[in-house]
């Protein structure tokens, strides 16, 4: 039995007529007859009672007719899904997010991906350091990750969505919490709220303090965000960030830019050579939603799978 068939029987079973059912499934009515006629020869069983002016279901055919609808209704539901498979409008995405951008482009992310590809679900893991993403996306635990540049694996590719200044977030009763940006060695005598030692951030500031003539004094380590800022807000000490934080007004917490300092990357990062149509999608999405942000190639840019 074929899908074809049980579409023919369908239709005349429906129709209750040869001439009716053939005109609606736009064909001649004696192929339409022979198909029938042949569906049951193949199941041995009389499926109509015919007279001349019409077509009745014996119980096998109202059996089929049922079952039938069904069968039919499934694999046309089977195909459209496999197409919206493969052509990526649907499935589920294993995504890894920066902290920072929890604040910046993930929102525009996920709101994107809901209006342009609503079958497309967002498995979102948030508040990751880049080694970790890295390990992620190397074991498969994630398809994509929006991380801190720079990449240790030369397995993974990725591209630069974003750059964006650094900021100091400070108790807002800090006499630093002025109408002004500050010098990175006025920040010398401040405890400081650090990432994890293998963050890209954390070394960068490491690296800025070195600059500015001082070793910074790091009075708590944590591996989150929104940690690092409760921290700041019960005057624990300082923090600096990408400036999309800013976004996160917290109670206690003033933000101000900092002179002379270098934008920080943000990137879309995969898998090399596992392009999938669903994470193709994706990266357009990303590409799309951080168009209207400053996001100048990176000399360590890598190409999106083509």
């Amino acid at each position: 039995m074929e899908i074809r068939q049980l579409k023919y029987f369908i239709a005349v079973a429906e129709e209750r007529h040869f001439g009716r059912a053939a005109k609606r499934l736009h064909m001649a009515q004696p192929p339409l007859s022979q198909q029938i006629r042949q569906l049951e020869d193949q199941l041995a069983v009389q499926l109509f009672n015919r007279t001349t002016r019409r077509v009745d279901l014996t119980a096998a055919g109202q059996l089929l007719l049922d079952r039938g609808r069904q069968i039919v209704n499934d694999v046309e539901t089977l195909q459209a899904d496999v197409y919206q498979v493969g052509k990526g409008a649907t499935g589920v995405l294993r995504v890894g997010f920066s902290g920072s951008a929890t604040y910046g482009v993930m929102p525009r992310i996920a709101r994107l991906t809901k209006q342009v590809l609503p079958g497309l679900s967002l498995e979102l893991n948030g508040e990751m350091l880049t080694p970790s993403m890295e390990a992620g996306l190397r074991n498969g635990t994630l398809d994509a990750a929006l991380l801190r540049p720079p990449v240790a694996s030369e397995e993974i590719d990725y591209r630069v969505v974003t750059q964006e200044p650094l900021v100091v977030a400070l108790p807002s009763f800090s006499a630093l919490a002025v109408d002004r940006p500050v010098a990175m060695h006025e920040l010398q005598d401040q405890d400081f709220i650090a990432y994890a030692p293998e963050s890209v951030l954390n070394r960068i500031t490491s690296d800025l303090c070195r600059q500015a003539g001082f070793v910074p004094r790091v009075a708590q380590v944590v591996g989150e965000t929104s940690t690092m800022l409760a921290f700041v807000a019960a005057g624990s000490g300082i923090a600096i960030m990408p400036s999309s934080v800013r976004s996160f007004q917290l109670d206690g917490v003033a933000y101000r830019g900092i002179d002379n300092v270098p934008q920080v990357e943000l990137a879309v990062a995969w898998m090399r050579g596992h392009p999938s149509a669903l994470l193709q999608n994706f990266l357009d999405i990303v590409a799309t939603a951080t168009a209207d942000a400053s996001s100048p190639a990176s000399a360590n840019e890598r190409p999106l799978p083509s």
